[in-house]
């Protein structure tokens, strides 16, 4: 969704796991999974029970309908590189008209990543007046394409995947394929495509809600080294002649990442798949982070709301950052490599973290090139919950260690534009975010806030929310004065002009 750049200890030095050509053997297990402690319908509670603090259920907004992604991709591991092609339904689901389509193109960004060979209307006829540039694919409409309308087109391209340790590249140990597709990006009225400028810091996309199906087809099934080569998905495959499909409905998007190295453990929260996929170099981390990423999705299910698909997949990452898509979290390598075997470690925070946005992100999505804190605040804040009631006595440490510690400063409504470097950049966003919700809690109360929570991801889920829509809702929720916390940690928000 997204580079976090969450490594809030300071690592000086990165030591790389050894990559050798070891011959790792695929395991499946089921891996215990440690109860989460109490979380109460009006806030945490000590004595509590999940069953006894389980949220009365919130009606589901009706699902409406989205655009379509199918895709059909031909993937040789060796070369790294792939063949696919794509459908796109799109529905307007604006209120106006719209003269024209683009598309974000990701890989475009990349020389040479990104070949089109062709774009077709559903009729077979080519699309003729189109423009490529940078990472923007403009598609002029015959005629204005009506609210409620839908238009079908493929696009024909081939990927060469970047050498890169990044969610979008390769290195000697996987492929990653984050943001790997054309998508339409988000339409508002008052500015048109939701398209941003990419930054140093920080993510500069916003992605819709859609549909889709992806059906994936490996030259071999083996890698050259003679290894089996495994696929981790957003969803769960179901494999047909040869070919693993996955369907994964109203998301924001499909990430896939694929090894020959990876060692699987699979544990179940309800009935939900839970599979972590990691390097065979530090073992005494594997059932951990599955176990965390379990206990955080089964806390924020009940904190939240019933988590929206099939399977969550955990993905060790050969790059210095955590990574949330819809179904599938990266986690950095590094995190698994200075593992120290207790909950007091960036593996298991960062896999809350990253667990929390499957809500804040996924749920409501947002701008995050220009409203940053809305998904990253509230993640972080949400580790806060994690440590609550999953490990409440390293509460206090997780206080001290991951916001007081580093003594954070800036204004939390800072862009991804702002930041003069990293450590700027996570304290505003990050840190100072979390002292801003939780005075906030602290002010209405910690029932209101929860309520309120809860009350804000049902109520914008599907949609694109704002600030103006977080602080108008929040202030249904107290007649307390929010002005002098607004003041403290915004710079350019005033709760009176809402």
């Amino acid at each position: 969704m997204k580079r976090s750049f969450l490594c809030f200890i300071l690592i000086t030095a990165i030591l790389s796991a050894c990559s050798g050509n070891v011959a790792p053997t695929i395991v499946e297990t089921s891996a215990p999974r440690a109860e989460p402690t109490a979380l109460g319908p009006k806030g945490p509670t000590p004595e509590a029970s999940l069953e006894a603090a389980t949220p009365a259920p919130t009606p589901e907004p009706q699902k409406p309908a989205f655009t379509r992604y199918t895709f059909n991709v031909v993937l040789d591991y060796d070369s790294r590189q792939a063949n696919v092609d794509q459908e796109v339904a799109y529905l307007n689901s604006t209120d106006g008209l719209l003269e024209e389509l683009l598309l974000v193109v990701e890989p475009n960004r990349f020389p040479g990543a990104f070949t089109l060979d062709q774009i077709t209307w559903e009729n077979g006829e080519p699309v003729v007046d189109y423009s490529l540039e940078g990472a923007k694919l403009a598609i002029a409409l015959s005629e204005p394409l009506t609210p409620g309308s839908e238009i079908v087109f493929l696009l024909s391209y081939q990927l060469k995947i970047p050498q890169q340790n990044a969610p979008f590249g390769f290195t000697e140990r996987q492929i990653n394929f984050g943001d790997w597709y054309p998508f339409v990006p988000p339409y508002l009225p008052e500015e048109g495509w939701l398209v941003r400028e990419a930054a140093y810091l920080g993510e500069h996309l916003a992605y819709d809600m859609a549909d889709f199906q992806v059906a994936i087809q490996l030259a071999s099934q083996t890698s050259a080294e003679g290894r089996a080569v495994v696929i981790a998905a957003s969803a769960p495959a179901e494999q047909n002649d040869g070919k693993y499909l996955y369907r994964l409905h109203a998301a924001r998007s499909f990430a896939w990442s694929v090894s020959d190295q990876y060692q699987v453990m699979t544990t179940t929260v309800a009935d939900v798949e839970v599979l972590s996929y990691a390097f065979p170099f530090h073992p005494a981390a594997e059932e951990p982070v599955l176990t965390a990423t379990a206990d955080a999705l089964a806390l924020f299910t009940t904190l939240y709301g019933p988590y929206a698909h099939r399977s969550l997949s955990v993905v060790e990452a050969d790059f210095l950052n955590g990574m949330e898509y819809e179904g599938l979290i990266f986690l950095s390598h590094a995190f698994y490599d200075y593992f120290t075997g207790t909950p007091e470690n960036n593996l298991i925070i960062i896999a809350a973290h990253e667990v929390a946005h499957q809500w804040f992100y996924g749920w409501v999505g947002n701008d995050q090139a220009m409203e940053p804190w809305l998904d990253e605040a509230t993640s972080t804040y949400s580790e806060m919950f994690f440590y609550k009631n999953v490990h409440p006595d390293l509460l206090n440490w997780w206080w001290d260690n991951r916001i007081n510690f580093h003594e954070p400063e800036g204004w939390v409504d800072a862009t991804i534009y702002d930041a003069p470097g990293f450590y700027p950049y996570r304290d505003a966003i990050y840190l100072r975010g979390v002292l801003f919700l939780d005075e906030i809690k602290e002010l209405i109360g910690e029932e209101a806030f929860l309520e309120f929570l809860r009350d804000y991801l049902h109520t914008f889920r599907y949609k694109i929310a704002s600030g103006d829509d977080f602080f108008g809702m929040l202030q249904e929720y107290t007649t307390e004065d929010l002005e002098p916390i607004v003041e403290k940690y915004f710079a350019n928000r005033q709760i009176s002009e809402q």
